[in-house]
This record gives C-alpha cells, structure tokens and sequence, in this order.
C-alpha cells in the first residue's frame, strides 16, 4: 500500500486519519504543521513516500505554500483537504500543483479511494516511445523529453497527457477526462481539468498561450494535436 505523508495541524484529525491509514495497510509519517511535513520529506530516507495528504488551512506556512514547495521537491502525487468547498480554496490549490482535492468532512472510504486512484495514475503503462515534434513520451517509463531535455511533470498532468496523446486529433470533454484522468466523479467541477491544462501547457509548449500540443476546442474540451 502507499506509503503517505499527512499534513494536519487538528490533532484529532490527524490522528483519526492516521488510525483509518494505517489498518488499511498504509505506512505513514503524520505533521501537525506544514514545515514539519517539509522537513519529514526532506529526511534521509524520505524517498518510501509515495503520496501527499495535505490539509489547506495550517497554522504558519499555509496549504498552498506546502504545496508549492513540495512540487519544488517532487512530482509527487498531493491531495489537498480543504474544510470550504469554495471557488478561492479550490482553485488556489490546483494552481499551487495539487493533484485532487477533498472537502471535509472526509469519509475514510472516499480518502482511501483519492489516494488509491493518486497513486494508480503514476503506474507505468506498456508501449514504446512515441515522438510527436519535440516532445518523445515513454509510456512504459513515465517520462517526457523536449528536445532531449527530460521534463518534471507532476503525475495528474502526465496521466492527462498520456490520455490525450493515445488519440492525437480526438477531442475529449472535460467530463470524459475527468473519468480517465481522475477516476472517479466530481459533480460538474471541469476546473480539475482546466487547471492542469494549465500547468501542462507551462511545461510542454514555446508559448503556452499558443498551444502546438494540448489544444483547445472552443465549446467542446481539449484534442493533442493535430501538429
């Protein structure tokens, strides 16, 4: 099972949430404060983490900070848990690099399935390189190279990615994505998908507000390509 790293500053959260983890069968390394969670990634040995649940309101460095400078760190996955359900919440944790998202109150069950399908997103899947212009995706070993150079992508992007480019041309709705990427359903919240076309785009393409690779198709979603 993953091992992951929780980040709750309400002690009876916290320790509810590491209890549910662990008899699921989940190492984990629980902070009370998102500079402690920093320092527990940055440990010797650190490496055995494998997914991030962060809580958004932290007393100090706040959710969106934590989350910034984790993805300074890694791609690693990072839910973020957020007691509103707000527009300001929400979106401000997509665009700091969070993966998904969860508003308390959680239920152990609906927790369990986020880190499962987090973590399910970054298995690598069977086929050869593929070229497309500058960019050369390895499926098999999850990676992305522009013109030769490696690219950190996060995993929710590169699973969006990956989707897009199985079918160059093919326009997929924002809807269709949020079943392949996410695997599960959120009710009529595209912003998942808008935000990491976002982040993708600053990553993949010369001019992001130009896109060559992860277009958009006015009134219907997004297509790869045509190049």
């Amino acid at each position: 099972m993953p091992h992951v790293l929780l980040i709750e500053d309400d002690v009876s959260i916290r320790d509810a949430m590491e209890l549910v983890l662990r008899r699921h069968g989940h190492d984990v390394d629980a902070a009370g404060s998102g500079e402690d969670g920093l320092d527990l990634l940055r440990r010797p040995g650190a490496g055995g983490i494998e997914v991030v649940v962060l809580d958004l309101m932290l007393p100090g460095m706040d959710g969106f900070e934590v989350c910034r400078r984790i993805r300074a760190l890694s791609t690693m996955p990072i839910i973020m848990v957020t007691s509103r359900g707000d527009d300001f919440d929400i979106v401000g944790g997509l665009e700091a690099g969070a993966d998904d998202y969860v508003v308390k109150p959680v239920t152990a069950r609906v927790l369990e399935a986020r880190i499962r399908a987090a973590v399910r997103r970054v298995t690598p899947a069977t086929r050869a390189p593929e070229t497309f212009g500058a960019l050369v995706l390895d499926r098999a070993g999850l990676t992305v190279t522009k013109n030769g150079a490696p690219l950190a992508i996060p995993p929710t992007e590169l699973r969006l990615l990956l989707e897009l480019s199985a079918s160059p041309g093919r326009v997929f709705t924002r809807e269709r994505l949020l079943e392949l990427v996410w695997e599960h359903d959120y009710f009529a919240d595209v912003r998942l998908v808008d935000a990491a076309v976002g982040r993708l785009r600053a990553k993949i393409e010369d001019v992001a507000s130009r896109p060559r690779y992860v277009q958009t198709v006015r009134g219907f979603g997004y297509r790869f390509g045509p190049l």
